[in-house]
């Protein structure tokens, strides 16, 4: 027990500081791209492949990992480019995403690097709305690209964004339509998926696409003399994203009076043993995993129906 909180205690070093690491690999050519480490649960030698009849061209095959069976998708192939070649020779990046694991094949592996968020930057303008990039960076005179591994996942296993039967009633329903909620994410695929959920429950959005615009956007309003508690019923943000992460955020709002007692959820892709401890030191609310749409609605019924005094 004492080395896993030794763990902890080294990886929420970066929470509130606004800092990464990123492990750095490449595909097909010389072009870098990096990945949160916090989802990365191994690196490995490709293993043998065992193909899968009628999915996704993307998912190359599945392995048996740890007893486990695993999914393992060509990065290459899904950002649009070809195949990986050599299989034999490449690499597997173990992931968590979503709660889900997952392997990704890329051609070989580099190494970590610590980052600041600051430096992790929006794709540039005029890269289109068919790219799979969620942000940039440079190291050593070189761009680093991060892909967006959700839209990834979105496209070759689509999640149900169905709100079951029962999770809300025509009372909350009717309650939501005077309500507002402000998200942040810089991925375009999770920001859709949230939107179209609180869309859902009844109450109006307002989504922003990383922290630095949210932390401007309530500090623009408190300087108007509003009270952010008072316009949103929460604010709902992913934790990884260029220029200004959500523990940051979380940890921006709790540190200023004016806005310290907004409602805040981190909602990520990110899980695993750490995600809890960030939460608490940071001064979160609550913590969800993406993307679990009576989740999610859950969470927004429960706030809509506090603040009627339910």
């Amino acid at each position: 027990m004492a080395g896993v909180m030794d763990s902890v205690n080294q990886r929420t070093q970066l929470v509130g500081q606004n800092r990464l690491e990123l492990l750095l690999f490449r595909l097909n050519g010389n072009q870098l791209y990096g990945i949160n480490v916090f989802k990365v649960k191994e690196v490995l030698q490709c293993p043998k492949l065992t193909i899968m009849p009628r999915s996704s061209p993307v998912v190359r095959g599945v392995a048996s990992i740890r007893g486990g069976t695993i999914p393992i998708l060509d990065l290459s192939m899904a950002t649009g480019s070809a195949p990986l070649a050599n299989i034999g020779n490449s690499f597997v990046i173990i992931t968590e995403y979503n709660t889900k694991v997952q392997g990704f094949l890329v051609h070989s592996v580099e190494r970590i690097v610590n980052m600041n968020w600051e430096s992790i930057h929006p794709p540039p303008k005029g890269t289109g709305r068919d790219h799979y990039l969620t942000a940039v960076t440079h190291l050593d005179g070189k761009m680093v690209e991060i892909i967006d591994v959700e839209k990834i996942l979105a496209e070759v296993a689509p999640t149900s964004e169905v709100i079951s039967e029962g999770v809300l009633d025509a009372k909350t329903r009717e309650r939501a339509i005077t309500r507002r909620v402000l998200t942040c994410d810089d991925s375009s695929v999770a920001r859709k998926q949230v939107t179209r959920c609180l869309q859902t429950v009844g109450v109006e959005v307002v989504a922003l696409n990383d922290g630095r615009q949210a932390l401007d956007y309530l500090k623009a309003m408190v300087e108007e003399g509003r009270k952010p508690e008072e316009e949103f019923l929460m604010l709902i943000s992913d934790i990884e994203m260029p220029e200004m992460d959500g523990y940051t955020l979380t940890a921006e709002i709790r540190a200023d009076p004016r806005m310290q007692k907004l409602h805040i959820i981190l909602h990520t892709s990110l899980s695993g043993v750490f995600n809890q401890a960030m939460v608490k030191k940071v001064g979160a609310d609550d913590f969800l995993a993406k993307f679990r749409p009576d989740d999610l609605a859950a969470r927004v019924a429960d706030r809509i129906n506090l603040a009627a005094g339910d």
